[in-house]
């Protein structure tokens, strides 16, 4: 069950269908932009006399290459990997890198695609790109990660540079992998080009606040949408799904704005603690000792481990899938919606399939989609840029004050739009529209290019 599209969009959507064919996320995530868009050409015709829509859909450039690396026992693999520079028009690419057995063209696609509308609400000078590789760093040594990473930059190099393309972490990237992709880009540049990438160590560059940005951005999200009803995070009770970066910084801010996360999972289970998930030691097993969450029982008796559970079966006030693409689907946004819940915000990206968006909009629940509510990722990772551009090293409140800053802004500029255009409180709308409209201005400044 799809939203209709617009007459003068459906022709679009068909051609994009027809262009990337078996790419499901990525016609998605097209199909989810384009149904918001059709107010939008009503009242500035001269976009679609200008393709601006037909040329946002294609990226500026695809590419796509071989990885072959050495494991510890002189094996030889090959992987495939990809960069997608998809739009340029308000700045440098700007995007992770996700290493996952799941990625392919499409997946890197639709991030892509998000990516450039969640740069834009940031108000940063900031375009859209993404990148990754089938590669599954699970399992892997240090030095065979390092030997993969070396080999997939030695191709990658020549795409990249503070001022053309600025990659950064995502799923199975984070500070190690940024390390490798670094060090053989500036062996291979002789450039110590600091803004080259995002996510970088803090002794070599890194922002303060960039490991937890994305999660406290979140919830920063959240905290604003409840606000505009009049209501706060204070006392509400709230699952997490995930137990990574995002998920775990999600947590222990929502923590600290007087909420209690009592259920929080992996790709195996899920873990319920009534009393309140112990952030010190779900850091401990992901972070530190990398292990399952159902190790958690291991040090809170109390708590229950169910193994493959369905995260959004707790009962909560507040729901902040963290995890990956379509893990919340229509039957799942009912649960939530009749076991009381008041409000979703999406640390992931597109984390919730259609049918489950269309069910918390008609229950006009609090639902903030992902290019706006988990922009403080991509909000820090440019304020690194800027601290790198600047030679400076900001101090960790300073950062968390300009992310905080940010995010009340996109959701200002987010209702205000929604607003405009006819459907006050609705996110995904305000959020479309306006990411659109700021890109498509500077498209049709710079002529057809």
């Amino acid at each position: 069950m799809t939203v209709k599209l617009d007459e003068k969009l459906e022709p679009i959507f068909q051609d994009v269908l027809h262009r990337n064919p078996g790419e499901s996320e990525f016609h998605q995530a097209v199909h989810e932009v384009l149904e918001t868009l059709g107010p939008v050409l009503v009242k500035y015709p001269e976009f679609a006399d200008k393709k601006i829509i037909q040329r946002i859909c294609e990226p500026e450039r695809q590419i796509i290459f071989r990885v072959p690396w050495q494991d510890d026992r002189g094996e030889i693999h090959i992987n495939r990997a990809f960069r997608v520079e998809f739009n340029s028009a308000l700045g440098p690419y700007k995007g992770g890198m996700r290493f996952h057995p799941s990625v392919y063209l499409g997946i890197i696609k639709f991030l892509g695609f998000e990516q450039i509308f969640k740069n834009a609400l940031t108000g940063l000078p900031i375009g859209g790109g993404k990148g990754g590789s089938d590669f599954d760093p699970k399992g892997k040594s240090d030095d065979e990660i390092m030997r993969f990473c070396q080999s997939m930059m030695t191709e990658l190099y020549r795409h990249l540079g503070e001022y053309t393309d600025v990659p950064a972490g995502d799923i199975g990237v984070g500070g190690r992998e940024i390390g490798y992709l670094f060090g053989q880009y500036k062996r291979i540049t002789n450039r110590y080009e600091s803004g080259v990438f995002t996510g970088k160590g803090l002794d070599w560059g890194g922002s303060r606040a960039r490991t937890e940005a994305t999660g406290y951005g979140t919830v920063f999200f959240t905290h604003e949408m409840l606000k505009a009803r009049g209501d706060s995070l204070e006392g509400k009770t709230v699952v997490v799904s995930g137990s990574g970066n995002v998920a775990i910084y999600a947590i222990e801010k929502a923590h600290e704005l007087g909420a209690k996360v009592i259920a929080c999972s992996d790709s195996q289970g899920m873990i319920v603690h009534e009393k309140g998930i112990d952030l010190q030691t779900l850091k401990r097993i992901k972070e530190v000792e990398r292990r399952r969450i159902s190790a958690y029982t291991e040090f809170h008796k109390d708590a229950k481990y169910v193994e493959d559970g369905n995260i959004w079966s707790v009962p909560c006030d507040v729901a902040l899938p963290c995890a990956t693409q379509n893990e919340l689907n229509g039957k799942d946004a009912k649960m939530l919606v009749e076991n009381g819940c008041v409000a979703v915000a999406e640390g992931a990206n597109m984390p919730t399939t259609p049918e489950g968006i269309i069910v918390f909009q008609d229950a006009k629940i609090a639902y903030g989609p992902g290019k706006a509510a988990n922009a403080g990722g991509v909000a820090t990772s440019a304020l690194e840029m800027q601290q790198n551009a600047s030679r400076d090293s900001w101090t960790f409140d300073y950062t968390q004050k300009r992310l905080e800053e940010i995010m009340i802004d996109i959701h200002k500029n987010c209702y205000e739009t929604a607003a405009e255009f006819g459907a006050e409180g609705n996110y995904v709308l305000g959020a479309n529209i306006n990411g659109f409209l700021r890109v498509a201005k500077a498209m049709n400044a710079m002529g057809v290019i």
